[in-house]
């Protein structure tokens, strides 16, 4: 048994390293299409290695002896935000084609509502599988931020920084932590954040429009996390002073009101 356990280890890791080896391949294609410059490939390659990293000791220490279908969606997924990363690296210095940034793009974001539909029919979600693609959208948000950012202005980097400091911040308050409710409305306000930043920075809509269509990415995600915040607030003081005998009703009674 043992010796099975070691061979499909082995086999999770040679597909996360099967990832980083796609990625850098896709770096080779548009940097061979479009010229891409230093930052482009540097960025590209270190997003590579970051994630091939990090996946591998995540699912070292989940003991996971197989990567799973979903999972390699997920995979997918980031090698493309890895294109969209090296392009908007590269826009520092030169202007990307607006068809391959918006294309990489897109097809990122669709594949977000793939994975989870993947894991659910094939009975493989983990929590390190919607860890893994939960750390992937938020880094394309932040990309993405960051682009449409120099032609906005800095106030936009607030879409994309926002789930970031939301985890240090619960370094500093652990009940931050704490089971969220399941919410449609938090749901739809995270997929709409990746649409509304991608036709902002298609510049297809005049710079007014942009700027509005990214203000109300802003708006809603302050709504969201302002609404979280003030729930996992009101349920830890409702848990620190509720009597002994009543506090598991504290929750209930937090979401009924």
């Amino acid at each position: 048994m043992a010796l099975n356990n070691t061979y499909d280890a082995r086999l999770v890791q040679q597909e996360t390293a099967l990832g980083a080896g796609v990625q850098v391949l896709l770096l080779a294609l548009i940097g061979t299409t479009i010229g891409m410059g230093p930052a482009g490939w540097v960025t590209g390659l270190v997003f590579a290695t970051a994630t091939w990293a990090v996946l591998s000791r995540a699912l070292h220490r989940a003991g996971s002896r197989t990567f799973g279908p979903a999972n390699r969606v997920t995979l997918g997924r980031a090698t493309l935000v890895g294109g969209v990363t090296a392009l908007v690296a590269d826009s520092f210095q030169d202007t990307p084609p607006v068809s391959l940034f918006v294309g990489l793009t897109a097809v990122a974001l669709v594949l977000d509502g793939v994975d989870g539909k993947v894991a659910r029919r094939t009975g493989t979600s983990t929590p390190l599988g919607a860890r893994f693609d939960m750390e992937v959208d938020a880094f394309l948000i932040l990309v993405l931020s960051v682009y449409v950012s120099m032609a906005t202005g800095p106030w936009v980097l607030l879409i994309g920084a926002m789930r970031y400091v939301f985890v240090a911040a619960a370094r500093v308050w652990p009940w931050l932590t704490a089971p969220l409710p399941p919410s449609t409305a938090r749901k739809t306000v995270a997929a709409l954040q990746g649409v509304l930043l991608l036709v902002a920075a298609s510049a297809l809509l005049p710079h007014l429009v942009n700027t509005g269509i990214v203000a109300l990415a802003l708006g809603l995600l302050v709504w969201s996390f302002g609404r979280d915040v003030l729930w996992l607030f009101r349920t830890h003081r409702a848990t620190r002073t509720a009597p002994a005998t009543t506090m598991h009703r504290a929750p209930r009674e937090l979401v009924a009101g």
